[in-house]
C-alpha cells in the first residue's frame, strides 16, 4: 500500500507541477491580460457602474424577488462567492508569503486585477450557452459554453472538463474542507473527529439533497456573515498596528520587484518566487480562469450576459483584493514572519492563529481563525456539491438517479474527509483543480469575441 501511495504522491506532483507551474500560470494571467484588452479594461473603466449594479443593487426589487426554479443573481453570486472564499483565503495566503515572501502578496493583485477581466468573461459565456430545461431551470458553465459555442466537435473537451470538476468535487470541494471542519470544531468544542463529521454530514444532506435553490438560500445568508466576520476581525488586527501599515506596503511592493539572490543562486530568485506563488495563490483563491464559479452563475435569473458578469469583477475584487490582502496585512503586521512561524498549506493557518493572537488579547486570534475555517470551509462545501453536481449532470445527461447517487456519496465523503489525514488530497485535488484551467482558458481565448461582442452591446446603452 505504501508503493501505491509513492507512485500515486510522484504522479501527482509531475502534474500539478504542470498543473500550477509557470507555463500554466502565464497562460492563465496571459488570458486575463488578453480579455482585459478585448473588453477595453472593463475592470477599470466601469469599476463605478460595477459597485453600483452589483452591491449596490441589494437595496431595491431586484435583490428581493422570487426567482423561481433558478437563483436570484444574490444568490448566484453568494453561491459562487462559497466557493472561491475558503481556507485558501488564510492558510493559502499564509503559505505564499511564507514561501514567496512579502512580495507575492503584489503580484497576488496583479493575477486579481486581469482575474476581474476573466471571471467577467466565462460568466458572460456561462449565460450566453446556457442550456433550459422544459421547467424553465438554468443549467451551464464551461462544459456547456464549449459545446454550444464552440461546437459540437469540441464535446470531448468540455466532457474533459466535466470529468475534472466532476472528480475535484470530491478532493478540494468536500475532503479537504471536511478535514478544516473537523479540526475546528476539535479545537472550539473538543469534538472528536468522527463525531465532528457525522454533524457535518447531517448538516450538508440536509443543504445538499435539497437543490440549487436551498443551497443559494443557504449561502445567501452565510456567505455575508463570514465575510463581514473575517473582514471585521483582521481590520481590528490591522488598526491595532496602524502606525506600521506604511512599512508594510514598502515591504510588498520592494520585496516584489527585488532582484536579490538567495544564499548565491540565481539572480533575480526572489521576484520569481514572489511572482510564482502571489500568481498561483491568487488563482487559487479567486479561481479566475479555473471555470468553476461560471457553473453557479449559470444558474441565475439573470436573462443578460453582462448582468450577471459584472457579478464576477465584483467576486473576485472582494475575495482577493479585500479578504487575502487583509489576511497578508494580518501576517506582516504582526510579525510571526520574522519569528519564523509556519503556515501549512492544507492545514489549520497556524501562521495565521500566531499572526492573530500577537495582537488580539488572550487566545481571541486563535478562535477568530478556528470559526472563519469553520464557515469559510462549510460555504466551499456546499457550493461545490452543485458545482459537481451539474459535471456529473452534464455527463449523465442529467439522469435523475445518477445525480441522487452522485449526492449521496459526495455527503458521504464528509466523514471520510473528517476522520483522514487528508494532505495527498489536498495535493490532488489542488492537480485536478489546477487541471481544470485547461479546457475552460481554450473556450475562454476561442470565445472571446463573444464577450467583446457582448460587453459592446451592453454598454452602449448602459
Amino acid at each position: 500500500m505504501e508503493k501505491v501511495l509513492e507512485i500515486v504522491t510522484l504522479v501527482n506532483k509531475v502534474l500539478n507541477d504542470f498543473a500550477w507551474g509557470p507555463v500554466m500560470l502565464v497562460l492563465l494571467v496571459g488570458t486575463g491580460i488578453f480579455l482585459t484588452a478585448r473588453t477595453g479594461c472593463i475592470q477599470v473603466r466601469k469599476f463605478g457602474y460595477i459597485m453600483k449594479n452589483t452591491v449596490g443593487s441589494l437595496f431595491g426589487a431586484r435583490g428581493k424577488k422570487d426567482h423561481g426554479s433558478n437563483l436570484s443573481p444574490f444568490q448566484a453570486v453568494t453561491t459562487a462567492l462559497a466557493g472561491t472564499v475558503g481556507t485558501g483565503n488564510i492558510a493559502g495566503v499564509t503559505g505564499a508569503i511564507f514561501t514567496g515572501g512579502p512580495g507575492a502578496v503584489f503580484w497576488m493583485w496583479v493575477s486579481a486585477f486581469f482575474g476581474m477581466c476573466t471571471k467577467y468573461s466565462e460568466i458572460t459565456l456561462a449565460i450566453k450557452f446556457r442550456n433550459t430545461d422544459p421547467n424553465g431551470t438554468h443549467k451551464g458553465g464551461p462544459m456547456y459554453y464549449i459545446e454550444n459555442g464552440l461546437g459540437k466537435n469540441w464535446k470531448w473537451l468540455a466532457v474533459i472538463f466535466a470529468v475534472l470538476g466532476g472528480l475535484a468535487s470530491f478532493g478540494i470541494g468536500n475532503i479537504a474542507q471536511s478535514s478544516e471542519i473537523a479540526s475546528a470544531l476539535n479545537g472550539l468544542f473538543g469534538l472528536d473527529k468522527l463525531v465532528g463529521g457525522v454533524l457535518l454530514t447531517v448538516v450538508v444532506a440536509i443543504v445538499v439533497l435539497g437543490g440549487v435553490k436551498r443551497i443559494g438560500q443557504v449561502t445567501s445568508l452565510l456567505v455575508p456573515f463570514m465575510a463581514v466576520f473575517y473582514i471585521a476581525a483582521g481590520i481590528v488586527v490591522i488598526v491595532l498596528r496602524a502606525t506600521e501599515i506604511p512599512a508594510a506596503f514598502a515591504t510588498i511592493f520592494s520585496q516584489a520587484f527585488s532582484l536579490q539572490a538567495v544564499g548565491g543562486g540565481i539572480f533575480g530568485y526572489t521576484i520569481m518566487m514572489a511572482m510564482k506563488n502571489g500568481f498561483a495563490r491568487g488563482v487559487f483563491s479567486n479561481e479566475a480562469g479555473l471555470g468553476s464559479a461560471p457553473i453557479a452563475h449559470a444558474a441565475s435569473s439573470t436573462e443578460e450576459p453582462c448582468d450577471q458578469a459584472i457579478w464576477g469583477v465584483f467576486e473576485v475584487f472582494i475575495d482577493t483584493i479585500i479578504i487575502c490582502t487583509i489576511t497578508a496585512l494580518t501576517i506582516i503586521l504582526s510579525g510571526v514572519l520574522e519569528a519564523g512561524s509556519t503556515g501549512v498549506y492544507g492545514g489549520n493557518g497556524a501562521a495565521a492563529v500566531a499572526a492573530f493572537n500577537a495582537v488580539l488579547p488572550g487566545t481571541i486570534g486563535g478562535t477568530v481563525i478556528q470559526l472563519s475555517m469553520l464557515f469559510f470551509a462549510l460555504s466551499t462545501i456546499l457550493s461545490w456539491s452543485y458545482y459537481g453536481e451539474r459535471c456529473w449532470g452534464y455527463i449523465s445527461h442529467d439522469n435523475k438517479v445518477f445525480i441522487m447517487v452522485y449526492k449521496v456519496i459526495f455527503v458521504l465523503f464528509c466523514i471520510a474527509g473528517a476522520t483522514g489525514s487528508g494532505q495527498l488530497m489536498w495535493d490532488i485535488s489542488d492537480t485536478l483543480n489546477g487541471l481544470m484551467a485547461i479546457p475552460n482558458l481554450v473556450a475562454l481565448l476561442a470565445l472571446s469575441g463573444v464577450v467583446a461582442a457582448e460587453t459592446k452591446k451592453h454598454f452602449s446603452v448602459h
